[in-house]
């Protein structure tokens, strides 16, 4: 949905009124999409339409190819209220550069044994001076900030991201997201705002291969595996790049 929902204005020039039909935690952020005319909750019922197609046909529609693909960022906006009160609760934590942080996907998925990692697999990024690290880790995983024994200190405020709309309205108080490849990482590429991916060994097909950019996301950075199940040396990777940023905002 976040991917290619860039497609909607072109979709209206030709078709007219758009619907689009979502789950509830994505509705608010699919009607700050120009060319959006109706957001349907998935399972509310629908307005009368004339055509129906799903969201992955719409690049072979439009016969896209990699000099043509729409990535005129952001496509998605966050709410200006809501941006303004995470403003006003993060003036409360500690300074210093504010990057995010996502190091699970849905375990539901069927590639996440390959695509997610352990909070503890992070904990080369405590040894970096001058960064403030904000969980936005949601689902079972959240669970692992409660371990004793990681050197990696995160500040914790996801009890408040109802949806992605809250989602959004963090991400544009952050700096930085490092992320692996879940929803977070494609609805801050919307956004236009500075992500960093890390990838597996065979990643998604969306990703395509040997390149650190990506075509969708001009914000976005790349960070792949190497080698199969390999992820000390991306992190690694990652804390220097890190260091190096923060360095040259000095």
């Amino acid at each position: 949905m976040f991917q290619f929902i860039r497609y909607a204005p072109m979709v209206r020039e030709r078709c007219g009124q758009v619907v689009v039909e979502c789950q509830a935690e994505l509705a608010e952020m699919m009607g700050t999409v120009r060319g959006v005319d109706v957001v349907a909750v998935r399972n509310q019922g629908l307005s009368a339409f004339d055509f129906h197609t799903p969201l992955l046909d719409l690049p072979r529609a439009f016969g896209t190819t990699m000099e043509t693909i729409p990535a005129e960022v952001p496509y998605l906006f966050a709410d200006a209220r809501r941006a303004s009160q995470w403003a006003e609760l993060l003036a409360g934590d500690p300074p210093g550069m504010r990057v995010g942080l996502v190091w699970s996907g849905n375990p539901a998925h069927g590639n996440d044994r390959n695509r997610s990692i352990f909070l503890r697999e992070l904990d080369p990024l405590a040894d970096i001076a001058g960064v403030t690290f904000f969980s936005l880790q949601k689902g079972p995983a959240a669970a692992q900030t409660g371990d004793s024994t990681l050197r990696l200190k995160l500040v914790d405020h996801t009890a408040r991201l109802s949806d992605f709309a809250e989602t959004a309205a963090l991400l544009s108080n952050l700096d930085l997201l490092i992320t692996v490849d879940t929803s977070v990482a494609h609805l801050a590429g919307a956004l236009a705002r500075p992500v960093w991916v890390m990838l597996p060994f065979a990643p998604d097909w969306r990703w395509l291969l040997d390149r650190d950019d990506s075509p969708w996301y001009p914000t976005m950075r790349l960070f792949r595996q190497r080698s199969r199940a390999e992820w000390k040396p991306v992190i690694e990777t990652i804390a220097s790049e890190l260091r190096r940023h923060i360095e040259g905002r000095r």
